[in-house]
């Protein structure tokens, strides 16, 4: 019986050496998660002003182009950037995500997003190529579709509107050199901290579909004169839109990484609190178990006495 309670004692005291480690440990983690979620908090609040801030342009200037092609051009030809090449067999998806991950789904549902429309296209016969923005999108879908993949940036990093127009002309230099006839720009779009909605929007050919948000105030009868004319004001314009569109989910998709960084490390470190609290519990009890092991084999040897 003293063997075999010194060995339950031995094996106590090496549990509590292992407890006591990983209560350390954790407790390391906690601290880490806990720095995240407010250096992600601090970012977000940057990054969500920008986004709002960078809304009403890309949405006037998306009407600005759309009240010029429904209403000033009837016998003119539109550009191709706009009216499209009367083709949808090739289609150019950009994915946008982000450089790091510990952002919970942020990256896996802009991916699985762009798996989804992958399945479509190639359900109804057509082919696609991929252009990503963003080191997390790239190594997902490399491993399956490094042939299609020909463009790969990271200049989502600066989140500089001068990043967003080379993008924006490598693009428009393609898509007249006949490599695609419709491109995909796939992110995410930021409503809350807790909320961001995957979004893909067309944006070759450009689809200006009126916005219900904008008040069109300007007359429909009323009579404009342009210099230079209409064709040539588009010709300079639907690239601005187009670096405009890709800038505004550039700084959507940043706000949404860090709301969702924000909120999975708040998960994590709650977690973590939880880990702890069940780690001290059993490190008690294996405690108070060593503690009674010890005093029974006091009162045992003090009987043999």
């Amino acid at each position: 019986m003293p063997l075999l309670r010194c060995l339950l004692n031995g094996c106590g005291m090496s549990n509590l050496k292992t407890l006591r480690t990983r209560i350390k440990s954790v407790q390391s983690t906690k601290k880490i998660t806990a720095a995240m979620k407010m250096i992600a908090a601090a970012k977000l609040k940057k990054a969500q002003v920008k986004a709002v801030a960078a809304r009403p342009y890309a949405q006037y200037i998306r009407q600005m182009v759309g009240h010029i092609a429904r209403n000033y051009i009837p016998h003119t030809t539109l550009p191709c950037l706009l009216n499209g090449n009367g083709k949808d067999d090739r289609v150019m998806i950009i994915v946008a995500t982000s450089n790091r991950g510990l952002c919970g789904g942020f990256n896996t549902s802009i991916v699985r997003q762009v798996r989804t429309l992958i399945s479509q296209l190639k359900a109804q016969g057509k082919q696609f190529k991929l252009y990503c923005i963003g080191n997390k999108g790239y190594d997902q879908l490399r491993r399956q579709y490094a042939d299609q993949i020909i463009g790969y940036s990271k200049d989502n990093l600066t989140l500089d509107f001068d990043a967003s127009k080379l993008i924006t002309d490598d693009l428009i230099q393609r898509y007249q050199q006949g490599e695609f006839d419709q491109c995909v720009l796939v992110f995410n779009q930021f409503i809350s901290a807790l909320k961001q909605e995957v979004i893909s929007l067309q944006i070759i050919p450009a689809q200006l579909t009126p916005d219900a948000n904008i008040e069109d105030n300007t007359h429909p009868n009323a009579v404009y004169d342009f210099e230079p004319d209409e064709e040539e004001i588009l010709a300079t314009l639907l690239p601005q839109y187009m670096a405009t569109q890709l800038f505004s989910a550039l700084l959507e998709n940043e706000a949404s990484e860090q709301g969702a960084r924000m909120a999975a490390m708040e998960g994590a470190t709650r977690n973590a609190q939880d880990m702890i609290r069940k780690l001290s519990l059993d490190y008690n009890r294996t405690r108070q178990s060593v503690i009674t092991n010890e005093l029974i084999e006091i009162i045992a040897g003090a009987d043999a006495l």
